[in-house]
């Protein structure tokens, strides 16, 4: 039985929110590498490692250094790698054989907050049921009495050639028989911890690289650059003439992709195109591709053109490896960027979601805008909702009852989605059909429905 609710630190990706505010401290930082030392040490000693990566957010010095302060107390050694991507980090893991992986980053957020998730050995986040163990050592102080003794204090180093593995890696994804020469790539690294790694692996493989976003100063991380504003890197493609554009977030773990007239391919939109491309060379396993419920219909419309099923899940990149590992499928991903290769990495991977894009375009010898043009959107509106407090939706009635006659509305044209998010105080209302205005005045009118609603609850 899940002991989650609580001590309830984690949420859909790891444990994240404001820097310097409970539960993002530098204690809670220390007593979380305690916790997950003394669980992948199996309580025995040895020598056990655990990796430790950051994105560049101003904070991470302070979580870095309690995080190694606290697997060290625990007999456990401690490998430091500095910047990485989130997907780099899985990889290294994995490579590097280590117990278990950390990232710092709050991926798509602003410096001010920040975050800490969790790698098993193979490469995977943690089950629900390691993190909950993590959490139940935490919240009952048994971590007081399983320090190590002071001749079993675990040490600490840092490896300088990190980004290099990483680089080596990605580039192996690239078909041999394929090259970039020639091609034009603007790439945004959203100031995050791709801005090394990125340039290096396209231009390692002969595209000529018009980079955005590679100057980190620890608080410019995805601030008005990235994959959150694509539109930046469809300016720049149409001033320079550039035959496609990569837009990250901050730990390059989504990818937005531009086409070479400035139109912005979405998450959605590249599963297609992956999807077709893959089952055009029978790679494509298991019939299907994994999605959340926030894909588009248009996605699915376009799958089901292929012969292709669609599977969803709760939103999470988590959630689509999970039901991808269950299912025996290869590829999938959210609409927001998150593309999930398995035969590859096990987790979201930005840059190695632009380079298959990238080698599409190139087996093809077509421009992006017309590989991705078979692709129909249907319109859909998301509007946030700010909560002081998420009650279960299920407990307001009226509500429940607006939503049933949107629904009505709608009649099969279309559907609503309200979830709450994992990651912020916020309730996500989205309609989708096929009349953009009715879309958009049904989600405004729900939401205001919603926030009323919530507020009558709580009085």
């Amino acid at each position: 039985m899940s002991s989650r609710g609580r001590l309830s630190l984690f949420g859909t990706d790891g444990v994240r929110g404001t820097a310097n505010v409970y539960p993002m401290t530098a204690e809670m930082a220390l007593a979380l590498g305690q916790a997950v030392a003394h669980v992948f040490r199996g309580g025995g000693n040895g020598n056990h490692r655990i990796l430790i990566g950051k994105d560049t957010r101003l904070s991470g010095y302070m979580f870095e250094d309690a995080l190694a302060a606290g697997i060290s107390s625990m007999g456990v050694n401690v490998i430091q790698v500095g910047p990485m991507p989130t997907p780099g980090m899985a990889f290294l893991t994995a490579d590097m054989r280590c117990d278990a992986g950390v990232m710092i980053s709050a991926s798509h957020n602003g410096y001010r907050d920040n975050g800490i998730k969790f790698f098993g050995a193979d490469g995977y986040k943690l089950a629900d049921e390691l993190e909950d163990r993590i959490e139940d050592l935490i919240a009952s102080g048994e971590l007081d009495g399983l320090r190590a003794g002071p001749d079993d204090i675990g040490r600490a180093r840092r490896i300088e050639d990190a980004e290099g593995r990483y680089v080596v890696f990605l580039k192996k994804t690239f078909p041999r028989d394929l090259t970039l020469d020639g091609l034009r790539v603007v790439l945004d690294c959203a100031n995050g911890a791709a801005y090394k790694v990125g340039p290096t692996v396209l231009e390692e493989l002969g595209a000529e690289v018009f980079t955005m976003g590679v100057e980190p100063n620890g608080r410019n991380i995805n601030r008005d650059c990235g994959s959150l504003y694509p539109e930046k890197v469809a300016a720049r493609v149409r001033e320079l003439r550039a035959d496609v554009g990569i837009a990250l977030d901050g730990d390059a773990d989504r990818c937005v992709v531009v086409s070479e007239r400035g139109e912005v391919v979405d998450g959605d939109a590249v599963l297609a195109l992956c999807a077709r491309d893959l089952a055009m060379r029978g790679e494509l396993k298991g019939g299907s591709v994994v999605a959340t419920v926030m894909s588009n219909l248009g996605l699915e419309k376009a799958l089901e053109e292929l012969g292709v099923g669609l599977v969803r899940t709760q939103v999470g990149d988590r959630y689509v490896v999970e039901a991808m590992r269950n299912g025996g499928y290869n590829l999938g991903g959210e609409q927001s960027g998150h593309i999930v290769y398995l035969d590859h990495n096990t987790t979201g991977d930005g840059l190695l979601t632009g380079l298959q894009t990238l080698a599409i375009m190139r087996r093809a010898e077509r421009p992006l805008s017309e590989l991705a043009g078979h692709i129909k959107r249907f319109p859909q509106a998301l509007v946030n909702v700010t909560v002081a407090e998420k009650r279960p939706l299920e407990s307001l009635p009226d509500f429940q009852e607006s939503v049933r006659k949107v629904e009505d509305r709608l009649a099969g044209r279309g559907r609503v989605l309200i979830r709450y998010s994992g990651t912020e105080p916020k309730a996500r209302v989205m309609v989708e059909g096929d009349d953009e205005a009715q879309v958009n005045e049904l989600a405004e009118d729900l939401a205001a429905r919603l926030q009323r609603a919530l507020a009558g609850a709580g009085a």
